[in-house]
Order: C-alpha cells, then sequence, then structure tokens
C-alpha cells in the first residue's frame, strides 16, 4: 500500500513538473517569435508601419499553414488510394492448391533439426498403449419367438374358439403389428 502511495506521488510530481517545462517552452518560443512591440511614442506613420509588417507576418504564416494542410490533405488521399488498390488487390489473388506431401518421421526430424539426431527414432514407442474392450451385443434371434416372450404368454397359443371375438382375427396379423386390424380367413 505504500509503495502504491509513493507511485501515485512520484507520478504527480513528475506531471507538475512537465506541465511547467511545457509552460517554460511556450513562454520562450514565443518570446523568439514575437519580441514586444514598443508602441510609445510613435507617431501615425510608424503605427502604420508596424500594422503592415504585422499583417505580413500574418500573411506569410498562413501561407505555410495552409501548405501544410494541402500536404496533409494530399498525403490522406494518397493513402486513401493506396487501400482502395490493396483492397482490388486482395480480390483477385487467387490462392494455390496446396499439395499433400507424404513425410516419414526420420525426414520431419531431419529437416526440423538438421543432422543432429541420432539414426531414427520411433515416435511410437513413446505412445500411450489402450486397451480395447470388447463390446457384448445381444443375440439377435428370430423376432418371432421374441414376440412371443414379450407378449406375456411364455410360448403358450390362445385357443381361439367359434364363439370367441378374436377368432376372426389372425395371429399373423399380430405378429406382423397390425394389431386392431381384422382379417378374415
Amino acid at each position: 500500500l505504500s509503495l502504491k502511495i509513493l507511485l501515485l506521488t512520484r507520478a504527480t510530481e513528475d506531471l507538475e513538473a512537465e506541465k511547467t517545462a511545457n509552460e517554460e517552452a511556450k513562454v520562450r518560443y514565443l518570446r523568439e517569435k514575437l519580441p514586444p512591440l514598443q508602441l510609445r511614442g510613435l507617431n501615425i506613420d510608424d503605427l502604420q508601419k508596424v500594422c503592415k509588417e504585422i499583417h505580413e507576418k500574418i500573411h506569410v504564416v498562413d501561407e505555410d499553414r495552409y501548405d501544410c494542410e494541402a500536404k496533409v490533405l494530399k498525403n490522406y488521399r494518397d493513402i486513401n488510394k493506396l487501400k482502395l488498390k490493396v483492397q482490388d488487390l486482395g480480390g483477385k489473388f487467387k490462392k494455390p492448391a496446396l499439395r499433400k506431401v507424404r513425410v516419414s518421421a526420420d525426414e520431419m526430424l531431419k529437416a526440423l533439426f538438421g543432422s543432429k539426431t541420432k539414426g531414427s527414432m520411433d515416435l511410437r514407442a513413446n505412445l500411450k498403449s489402450v486397451k480395447k474392450e470388447d463390446i457384448k451385443q445381444e443375440k439377435v434371434g428370430d423376432w418371432r419367438k421374441n414376440v412371443e416372450a414379450m407378449s406375456g404368454m411364455q410360448g403358450r397359443k390362445k385357443m381361439a374358439g367359434p364363439g370367441d371375438p378374436e377368432s376372426s382375427l389372425s395371429y399373423a396379423a399380430i405378429d406382423l403389428g397390425c394389431r386392431g386390424i381384422p382379417m378374415m380367413h
């Protein structure tokens, strides 16, 4: 915490020193470029000469400012034109199709490390071995037996009599999954 406070005080001191240095540089520059005017004791002709000199200096400064602005605008336009050219070229360039190259492990190591490698390295020796588990699959038998076993009759067939309303139904229709659809003999 105290280190943080020390850093903050140091930063504020540096900022204040920088501000004073900038102000001093500004005052020095203005003293060099703008000498103080001695207007006391001058007649009208001398005051007019001083005004003309100041206007000429203003005119020169305005010309320089205009020239600088024109250069900046020209450079800005050139940059935009070059950006557009780059974008146009980016759309027209067709990427070449990459070819698949088969490289053995030894050749790859030689290319990467140069001739520093000794002999051939077996990269498969470092791999972890994985045991394959046998997946047990259910044996698929006769589907008719599975349907009878699931019907709850445990292999017994229902005997249909002449007075039985279900006698008109065919067991084949039940086996085929068409329950409730009467089939005539």
